[in-house]
């Protein structure tokens, strides 16, 4: 039954058209299959005062909960927000189309698919075995400022904190099961602004090229080695994403010259300390600097809990998953402010591409998986 009940939920969900920041129909999707699981459903909206759209405001977040008689806390934490689906599908994103073996849809792997795999999972996970909740949110692929975060806000002052937070982002890479995140490097973004005075070229002592100073901000930038890495991670970068002057004379000097900087970092550095770095760097050569962290690198040491990944994976699949801290970030880096927290999901190999599809055998897979992990750590 949970082999049909996953594929249908993850039809169900994908039919509802959710780019970020998401609300609405995909959160009263939901909320209609987990009420009659016995679940109690919470839904808010976050941001509704901020004007910023940078911000992504307003978002719509869900939490459910199911209190169990016995056993421990066991979340599961995942967004129904998708990104932008392009112009190119062979069929209508939002329309789930079975081909062969596969589903189509924008959010059939990223990650619609994983969170009706795990609701899938719920019928067969009676309530004395402890209690569930489901931690979604309409914003992971937006600038998640009132998405997770405010979740986590919410689940503290509900005392409803989880003892383990499964996290269904699509971490397996060339088949289900070979990959599974325990960790993530943190990630900051940073913009430098240098002034100048703008002139006639032929006149530079009237004038401030900015460009040289921007040069030299970026020589130094590139000169940094910030770390080897360690066990768990690669060594921390720092990338320049974008030049910008916008110039269009070719006898002027310009007033401005910018740049931004893209940081991923291990857990040998932390966001504030590289902001300060960059920033006494910049500043000495006449720039200016603002940044934002999108959040911190962080590990869950192997242990119980990816040891229940494992062993569920191989029982179903045939293979151990690799315990990882590659690729980009998640919501994983908020919530393991709360609890251990593992990332673990389904082939991402289409996940924000032109027809995005799932193996309708991984998603009753991947029911099977989640239902013993959930089983195993509520027992833990």
């Amino acid at each position: 039954m949970t082999d049909a009940l996953a594929l249908a939920y993850a039809q169900r969900l994908i039919a509802c058209e959710s780019v970020t920041p998401a609300s609405g129909a995909v959160f009263d999707a939901l909320e209609d299959m987990l009420v009659p699981l016995g679940f109690t459903v919470e839904r808010f909206i976050s941001g509704e005062d901020d004007d910023n759209l940078a911000h992504g405001a307003p978002v719509e977040n869900l939490f459910a909960i199911r209190q169990g008689t016995s056993g421990g806390h066991f979340a599961f934490a995942g967004h129904v927000d998708v990104v932008p689906p392009g112009n190119g599908w062979a069929s209508d994103p939002f329309v789930p189309e079975i081909k062969g073996d596969l589903l189509h849809g924008r959010g059939a792997v990223d990650m619609k698919g994983s969170i009706a795999a795990f609701v899938a999972a719920l019928h067969e996970i009676p309530k004395d075995a402890g209690t569930i909740s489901l931690i979604i949110t309409g914003d992971e692929e937006g600038p998640a400022i009132h998405g997770t975060r405010a979740l986590i806000t919410h689940i503290k002052a509900r005392g409803s904190i989880p003892d383990y937070c499964l996290v269904g982002e699509p971490t397996s890479v060339n088949r289900l099961g070979d990959m599974m995140k325990i960790g993530r490097r943190g990630s900051v973004n940073m913009w430098i602004s240098v002034a100048g005075t703008q002139g006639h070229v032929a006149y530079p002592h009237l004038a401030d090229n900015p460009i040289p100073k921007l040069i030299a901000i970026l020589a130094e930038i590139e000169s940094i080695t910030l770390d080897a890495g360690n066990d768990w991670f690669q060594a921390s970068n720092i990338e320049v994403t974008d030049l910008h002057v916008g110039n269009t004379a070719t006898n002027v000097i310009p007033a401005k010259a910018e740049a931004r900087l893209s940081i991923r970092f291990n857990d040998l550095q932390n966001g504030d300390a590289l902001v300060l770095r960059l920033r006494e760097l910049i500043e000495r050569h006449g720039g200016t600097l603002t940044a934002m962290i999108s959040g911190e690198a962080f590990l869950t040491p192997p242990g119980a809990f990816s040891a229940a990944i494992s062993e569920a994976v191989e029982q179903v699949v045939g293979i151990a998953p690799e315990a990882s801290t590659t690729g980009g970030t998640s919501d994983a880096r908020f919530l393991t402010k709360i609890c251990p927290v593992v990332e673990f999901g389904l082939c991402n190999a289409t996940m924000h591409k032109l027809d995005e599809a799932v193996a309708i055998a991984d998603l009753s897979a991947l029911t099977e998986i989640y239902r013993r992990v959930a089983l195993k750590m509520l027992a833990a």
